[in-house]
């Protein structure tokens, strides 16, 4: 194979590898966005609100939690590497002031994994012989942590991104409508499109959870429908009570 193809596939597999980090994130992102502007615009619907009133109501929706949404996902990526670094921090102060014990904690890690005798000295001085391979094994063996690989902006912004798109979908007539163009039954072609939507994100979350497909794609549709007709009879509660 020629330097220039491989190359070229490095590059395909890296940009792959990186869409797979963040698939699960945009998948539930646009669970979330799809879910909570159906549900504004259910709510809406039972209210016998106008276009106006559902896109205003809608958008206001995407923004900020969408916002939110993106803030949280950034906050909660940042702190996990947050806390990955100051352990690690720790586990370097104990390399440096109390290297007996922490020789002796990795002794008995590997004692229980198996290893004894002169071959268990060997991998307990290999490993301790280098401090930074030494504090990598305490904690990836005693802690049982790991780097979190993933940048807390792109989560961020991943989650802001599918949040918007997928929520989107379901104020898509009522803004055609309200553009110039009536549309009878808004809610109707709204919960059309937006349990197709639904549909879909299930059937991509299954390979995310690597569960049934059918399964993915009910619970969605059971969990988005649920919170639409929550909304949609609250509507028409509140609109009976105040009008």
């Amino acid at each position: 194979m020629s330097k220039h193809k491989e190359a070229v596939l490095h590059g395909e597999s890296t940009f792959l590898s990186k869409f797979q980090d963040y698939i699960g994130e945009f998948i539930y992102g646009g669970i979330d966005g799809s879910v909570t502007t159906f549900a504004v615009v259910a709510g809406a619907a039972g209210a016998g609100l106008d276009s106006s009133v559902v896109i205003i109501l809608g958008f206001a929706n995407l923004i900020a939690d969408g916002f939110s949404m993106s803030v949280g996902s950034y906050l909660s990526t940042k702190s996990e590497r947050d806390k990955f670094e100051k352990h690690k921090r720790i586990e370097y102060w104990e390399v440096d002031n109390i290297p007996d014990a922490e020789r002796e904690e990795i002794r008995e890690i590997y004692a229980a994994k198996g290893f004894e005798g002169d071959l268990l000295e060997q991998v307990v001085d290999k490993i301790t012989e280098d401090k930074d391979r030494w504090v990598d094994v305490m904690m990836k063996e005693e802690l049982e942590m790991q780097k979190e690989q993933k940048s807390p902006f792109q989560m961020g912004l991943v989650t802001f991104v599918s949040f918007i798109i997928m929520g989107f979908i379901p104020l898509i007539v009522y803004v055609i409508d309200y553009t110039g163009k009536p549309i009878e039954h808004l809610f109707r072609y709204s919960s059309i499109l937006t349990f197709i939507t639904f549909a879909a994100i299930g059937y991509a979350k299954s390979y995310i959870t690597a569960t049934s497909k059918v399964r993915g794609i009910l619970e969605t549709l059971f969990l988005g429908g649920s919170a639409a007709v929550l909304a949609y009879y609250v509507g028409v509660v509140l609109e009976g009570i105040i009008s």
